[in-house]
């Protein structure tokens, strides 16, 4: 389970592998809070992550909570099937927009 954050302009880029559970939860909540200001959008790279309990779904919703108070955007992309299916019985899928891919963001 790993993370790497990289910043493009107003843009964090997140890109997430293997399985997020929660005890990275508060790491990850405060790595990547820190680093977001107002007007700050956030890209989810999720074509590598396998696995997401409720605890890293909670930190990806405090970022999108910050990033729509600061007037900014979450995008996540490429989700895979097996954690698609957490985000439809938690119905989240309905907040956060979800493209195919990476080039599909769009900011």
């Amino acid at each position: 389970m790993a993370w790497n954050i990289t910043e493009n302009g107003n843009v964090l880029n997140v890109a997430i592998d293997g399985r997020l559970v929660a005890a990275v939860a508060p790491t990850m909540r405060e790595e990547i809070l820190s680093k977001m200001t107002d007007g700050t959008n956030v890209l989810f790279d999720l074509s590598r992550m396998v696995h997401i309990d409720s605890s890293v779904l909670g930190v990806l919703v405090q970022v999108l909570q910050k990033a729509k108070a600061g007037g900014g955007r979450v995008v996540l992309a490429a989700l895979q099937q097996g954690p698609k299916i957490v985000f439809d019985i938690t119905k989240v899928s309905r907040v956060f927009e979800i493209v195919p891919s990476v080039a599909d963001a769009k900011f």
